[in-house]
């Protein structure tokens, strides 16, 4: 994959909208000292060089009703990984899968409205994948620092 050659604007563009995907490219122009069309162009530009992928809402978990973070290491049989993967991955209470080095591993970040929730899906969608050989969990309790979108 080729890598864009960013300048200090380009930078400069995506720091804002990390901060607030929202800002208009008035906003940002004002900001920057540039017209909204030549913001809209580097935007537009990032964008095809797949260094934006896209823009979305950041939903705190708690306000909908997840109460409960739980991260999971899965470790699958080789010839089952992206399988398992898959399935998981499809799953609504999956909020991001990886596969991780290390033994055939998965990580895995489940949000759930509540300890029954957690429990069903342990014993219910997890336990009863083919192809997984362990299973560790972790249960947020605070959360310090999170992140969406890459600090530049």
């Amino acid at each position: 994959m080729k890598r864009m050659k960013l300048d200090d604007t380009d930078l400069k563009i995506l720091e804002l909208l990390t901060e607030n995907g929202r800002l208009s490219y008035v906003d940002i122009g004002k900001e920057l000292g540039l017209s909204r069309v030549s913001v809209r162009d580097r935007v537009q530009q990032l964008m095809r060089n797949g260094v934006i992928e896209k823009f979305s809402v950041v939903l705190n978990s708690e306000k909908v009703g997840k109460k409960v973070s739980a991260f999971f290491e899965v470790d699958c049989e080789p010839g089952s990984l992206v399988e398992v993967a898959q399935t998981l991955a499809d799953n609504p209470s999956v909020a991001s899968c990886y596969q991780m080095t290390g033994p055939s591993t998965l990580h895995m970040h489940v949000l759930v409205e509540d300890f029954t929730s957690l429990e069903k899906f342990i014993n219910n969608e997890l336990y009863s994948l083919k192809g997984i050989t362990r299973v560790e969990s972790h249960i947020l309790l605070r959360r310090f620092k999170s992140r969406s979108g890459l600090k530049l």
